[in-house]
């Protein structure tokens, strides 16, 4: 069992939480070339913690040590939104896992496809036709609400504009306290940015039991039929489904998505994906690998371990990084390469196909892992 490559140093005067959140991608690439390994250690959040950058490490760390390392119950995505199925550990959340499925498949699914076309109709219809360059971000992430609210809490902006503007204000707000220090002050004329989180979550809420009580149809109708552990559970999953951190997810995806395909050098890609759905699902893949939105998941050691043959001990922290795990050379073959076809599952070493393998545990904020 070896140590750990890096140094956590001592409290405080240690802690690389200012560097490693200005600039993770630095942050990580940096210390891979300095000590050699795709796992070393740092101090985080004022914790000791094993930086994962590999395929292999992840899912030694998500599947294989599941019942090892755990969720932080004191992570402020906890505090901000409950317990629910990204919250939860263990056997609860498989249950929720299998509960939740149900919803995003069949009948309840199929009834929704109407509304996604018009919505994407809507907002996109205007992007081939103009002739000055767009700012796309925004764009999809209007794009993003609507089909969020609309699917999930039966807010359509076409027919309740105003109560769809308020609830993505309070979306917009309650998503600031994830992304603010957690100090929870309310003075005359000026609040926190957390203390205007909570507030913020608290009026969601009420919207949102409201729906649960009224409404028979859609996703709503469908969630409160389903067998979960408490009478809480469908509101705080509601309240994790409308986050403003989906919009900016799916925004940040077709963003890049755009950015991959644009120009005359990749004329061919664009008329290969129109045509062929197989090749169009390897593009998205390479997308979200190559451009994760989201940074990686953290984990708290509840008994000595290993990863990747390096001791961890109790109480330490593990965070997978998606960025370096989805450029991890072991398994992507060029991996800096924009390359569809690595997720054939057919070829050579050289054609990447090891990919094709590895897609569930990979891509891990696309359901590749509990």
């Amino acid at each position: 069992m070896s140590k750990l490559p890096g140094s956590t140093g001592i409290s405080l005067l240690g802690d690389k939480s200012l560097e490693f959140y200005r600039d993770p991608i630095t942050f990580c690439d940096r210390r891979i070339e300095k000590h050699g390994s795709r796992i070393f250690q740092a101090r985080l959040l004022n914790k000791s913690t094993s930086f994962v950058c590999s395929v292999q490490g992840m899912q030694e760390l998500l599947c294989d040590k599941a019942s090892v390392f755990l969720k932080d119950p004191t992570d402020v995505m906890t505090y901000m939104y409950g317990d629910n199925i990204v919250t939860t550990n263990g056997e609860e959340a498989s249950l929720l896992r299998l509960s939740l499925m149900n919803l995003f498949s069949g009948k309840c699914l199929a009834s929704s496809s109407d509304y996604i076309n018009s919505v994407c109709e809507r907002n996109l219809k205007d992007l081939s036709s103009s002739a000055e360059p767009q700012s796309v971000y925004p764009i999809f992430k209007r794009l993003g609400s609507e089909l969020v609210l609309g699917l999930f809490l039966n807010v359509k902006a076409d027919e309740t504009p105003e109560t769809f503007e308020e609830i993505t204000r309070l979306c917009t707000l309650h998503w600031h306290g994830i992304i603010s220090a957690p100090v929870n002050i309310k003075m005359p004329l000026w609040s926190s940015g957390f203390c205007t989180a909570l507030e913020a979550r608290d009026k969601l809420m009420e919207i949102i039991r409201e729906k649960l009580e009224l409404e028979q149809e859609g996703f709503v109708g469908c969630l409160r039929s389903l067998p979960l552990p408490d009478p809480s559970c469908a509101s705080q999953h509601l309240l994790l489904f409308i986050s403003a951190l989906i919009p900016k997810a799916l925004a940040s995806l077709l963003t890049s998505f755009t950015l991959a395909l644009c120009g005359p050098h990749q004329e061919e890609v664009r008329a290969q994906a129109r045509q062929d759905p197989t090749y169009l699902h390897q593009v998205l893949l390479e997308v979200q690998r190559l451009w994760p939105p989201f940074i990686g998941g953290r984990r708290i050691a509840n008994q000595d371990t290993t990863l990747g043959g390096y001791h961890v001990p109790a109480g330490s922290a593990a965070m997978y990084i998606s960025y370096a795990v989805h450029r991890d050379p072991e398994i992507f073959h060029q991996p800096h390469d924009f390359r569809p076809e690595r997720w054939s599952g057919s070829g050579s070493r050289t054609d990447a196909a090891p990919a094709a393998g590895h897609a569930g545990i990979a891509l891990p904020p696309f359901g590749g892992h509990r």
